[in-house]
């Protein structure tokens, strides 16, 4: 048996108090939001008991979990600014105040996670999982098969199809079970078929390699390390019922019908004003939610054409608002829904404008923590599913 190496966040030696500049230091200049600096909130004075209540996971009350990423690893080990997460203390506030339900944008991705064969890292994803828990807040993970950023190890690596197999079981085993108990929901299997609903059978290592019965296993893995969690298939463009989302629907049925521990469908939903709002979302995730399965929107975002330096219009505002009342309301009208998770809530931390050039102020903060029409328009909805809507602590 191969000897591994387990980083854990008890195992660094510095703490994040001392890594961590100060909030002062990482303010965003004018140029990038509105308003006041001082997060979170609308910039209002109440009184401290309702001010406490002024946020989504209020406004939500228990018809779902609001959800959000923790920005960190892939894209931002690259930009000018120290990990947002153990970093940005007024970011870490907004996480702990808004949110019922974390998840990891990059930390638990095995680039991250898995940087040799023989390590793995989990100094990040333990200290979000610790975050949540000293929060209240549940976690959902990501991702355990999926055939982008896996690291050159694997993908450069000279194995055999027995020994990738037993290299894929046994990360699921040691990554899930090392979580078991505590982590809410996983996806499982990610991005699993191209944008013309077609198996990856070429992209993804792992199914080119081990064959489309790997999907099975993953899944029955994945419940043996942990019976507790929910498991989840979770794509991009599967927002209406199309050949995509198709695929996945038939896919599941014949899963389901063998057995294989599936619990739960999510589509991402990384919108863009480009293009018209998926008006059919509702009635797609309602049809996997009649096949007794969980659903859930994972990655929510509306991008929109910006330049650079310059604040969006009133008007693409105003759409981009609608896009997520409009999410948010289709979420709430599915039987089974339980989660609705923001990918990202500052645009400065926004994977999108590195992504999708020329597009931006996708989140529904600004940088200087002050709201957008966004994020009124989802805290609205929320409230008036909740019964909370007129309440004092959310009124403007």
């Amino acid at each position: 048996m191969r000897r591994r190496q387990i980083l854990t966040a008890g195992a660094v030696a510095t703490t994040l108090a001392a890594a961590a500049p100060s909030a002062s230091a990482l303010a965003a200049p004018k140029s990038a939001g509105k308003g006041s600096k001082t997060p979170p909130g609308n910039g209002q004075a109440k009184p401290p008991g309702l001010a406490k209540k002024d946020n989504l996971v209020f406004a939500a009350g228990s018809t779902l979990l609001i959800g959000c990423a923790v920005a960190g690893g892939g894209h931002h080990t690259s930009q000018p600014y120290p990990d947002p997460f153990t970093a940005d203390e007024p970011y870490r506030e907004v996480l702990a105040a808004e949110f019922a339900s974390l998840s990891a944008e990059n930390q638990m991705k095995w680039d991250h996670m898995r940087p040799s064969q023989d390590t793995f890292n989990f100094v990040d994803s333990d200290a979000i999982m610790e975050f949540a828990e000293a929060n209240g807040q549940v976690m959902r993970g990501h991702t355990l098969m999926w055939h982008n950023q896996n690291p050159a190890w694997v993908m450069e690596g000279d194995f055999t199809p027995e020994q990738l197999r037993a290299i894929l079981k046994d990360h699921i085993e040691t990554v899930v079970g090392r979580y078991a108990g505590r982590m809410q929901q996983w996806d499982v299997v990610n991005e699993i078929f191209d944008d013309n609903a077609v198996l990856r059978t070429e992209g993804n290592i792992w199914v080119r390699e081990l064959g489309p019965e790997i999907i099975a296993d993953c899944f029955r893995w994945a419940h043996a390390a942990d019976p507790e969690a929910m498991l989840y298939f979770n794509d991009y463009n599967v927002d209406g019922i199309n050949p995509k989302s198709d695929a996945y629907y038939a896919l599941i049925q014949e899963l389901l019908a063998d057995g294989v521990p599936v619990h739960g469908f999510s589509t991402q939903g990384h919108l863009s004003l480009r293009y018209g709002f998926p008006s059919d979302l509702a009635e797609n995730l309602q049809r996997f939610a009649d096949l007794g399965l969980q659903t859930a929107i994972t990655e929510l975002d509306v991008r929109m054409d910006v330049v650079d330096g310059v604040e969006p219009t009133e008007a693409q505002l105003a759409q981009q608002a609608e896009y997520y009342r409009r999410v948010t309301e289709a979420a709430l009208a599915v039987e089974g829904f339980t989660s609705l998770t923001l990918w990202g809530v500052l645009d400065r931390y926004s994977w999108v404008p590195g992504t999708f050039p020329g597009e931006g102020a996708a989140t529904v903060l600004w940088d200087d923590f002050t709201r957008k029409p966004a994020y009124y328009a989802i805290q609205d909805a929320l409230a008036d599913a909740s019964g909370r809507a007129g309440h004092p602590a959310l009124r403007r």
